[in-house]
C-alpha cells in the first residue's frame, strides 16, 4: 500500500515522518511532493527512503491513498491538476485542508466529468493537530462514501500518529477548536503557570520543567484511571486547603468561562 502526500510542508511532512515510524508503511511506500527543492531536501535528510518528487500527477498515479495537505485555497487547483490520474474505484482521497467540506471536495473531484461513467469518490476529511509531529495528535476523521473496512483502515493509520476519532462532518469545526486550537490554549495556560512560577521564586527553566511535568502528570492520571478531571481535583482539594483557595481565586477571575468563550470563538 502506497500513500501520496501532496504538499509535504508542516502538517504533510509531520504525517510522513510519523507514518514512517509506524507499522503500516515503510518510508519507501510514502511519496511526498512539494513545490520547493528546500522542502524535499528537508524530507530527504529525515529519511532517504521517502519518494520525493515535484510532480503531483506522477505521485497520484502511484498511490492507493492520496492525502491532500496543501493550504485550503490551493485545494481546488491541486485536484484539477491530479484529477486525470485518479481512479475512484481503487484510490481513497484524504484531505487535511481545514474548512474544505465534503461538498466542496466532491464538486472539485467530479466537475466536468460524466456522472454516468464514474464512481463516487471515497473521501476522508482528516483534522490532526501539531502534536502529530511527536505521534501524539488528537486527530478527527470524517468519511463519505467509505466502507467500514476503509474507515477502519484510515483510523488504524492515524491511531499510529496519536489518537484518532471518527466524527460527523458537522463536528469538524468544533473538533478544530477543541483539539487543534486547543493545543495553543493548553500551552497558553502552561505559559501563564511558568510566569507564575517565576514570580513565586523559581528560575524560568525550573518553572517550565515543573509545569510541563505537572501537566503531563494530570494527563496521565486521566488516561490511566479513566476518570474525569473533577474526580482528580477532589483528591487534592482538602477542606480549607491551599488548592481550593487557588481554584476559587481563578474562578473569580473567570477561568472556566474564559476557556469556554475562547473555544466558542474559535469554532
Amino acid at each position: 500500500m502506497k500513500i501520496a502526500i501532496i504538499g509535504a510542508g508542516n502538517i504533510g511532512g509531520a504525517i510522513a515522518r510519523g507514518l514512517a515510524k509506524g507499522t503500516l508503511f515503510q518510508a519507501s511506500d510514502i511519496i511526498c511532493t512539494a513545490q520547493s527543492d528546500e522542502t524535499l531536501e528537508k524530507m530527504r535528510k529525515i529519511n532517504e527512503e521517502f519518494i520525493l518528487i515535484h510532480d503531483n500527477v506522477a505521485a497520484a498515479k502511484q498511490a492507493d491513498l492520496i492525502l491532500i495537505a496543501v493550504k485550503p485555497w490551493r485545494v481546488e487547483r491541486i485536484i484539477d491538476e491530479i484529477k486525470p490520474a485518479l481512479d475512484f474505484d481503487r484510490q481513497l482521497i484524504l484531505s487535511v485542508a481545514a474548512g474544505v467540506t465534503f461538498d466542496l471536495l466532491s464538486t472539485y473531484l467530479t466537475k466536468n466529468m460524466d456522472y454516468n461513467q464514474m464512481s463516487n469518490p471515497t473521501i476522508f476529511r482528516i483534522m490532526p493537530n501539531t502534536a502529530i509531529e511527536v505521534l501524539s495528535s488528537m486527530t478527527f476523521i470524517s468519511a463519505r462514501n467509505a466502507s467500514q473496512e476503509q474507515i477502519d483502515m484510515v483510523l488504524r493509520i492515524f491511531n499510529e500518529l496519536g489518537n484518532a476519532m471518527l466524527i460527523e462532518e458537522r463536528l469538524m469545526a468544533a473538533g478544530t477548536a477543541l483539539a487543534s486550537s486547543g493545543i495553543a490554549f493548553a500551552l497558553r495556560y502552561m505559559r501563564a503557570a511558568i510566569e507564575g512560577g517565576v514570580e513565586l521564586g523559581f528560575y524560568p527553566k525550573q518553572a517550565q520543567e515543573i509545569v510541563v511535568h505537572t501537566v503531563k502528570g494530570a494527563v496521565d492520571l486521566l488516561l490511566e484511571n479513566k476518570s474525569n478531571p473533577e474526580m482528580e481535583i477532589d483528591k487534592v482539594t482538602t477542606p480549607g486547603g491551599i488548592t481550593i483557595k487557588g481554584l476559587n481565586e481563578m474562578e473569580l477571575s473567570g477561568f472556566t468561562s474564559a476557556v469556554i468563550r475562547g473555544l466558542k470563538a474559535s469554532k
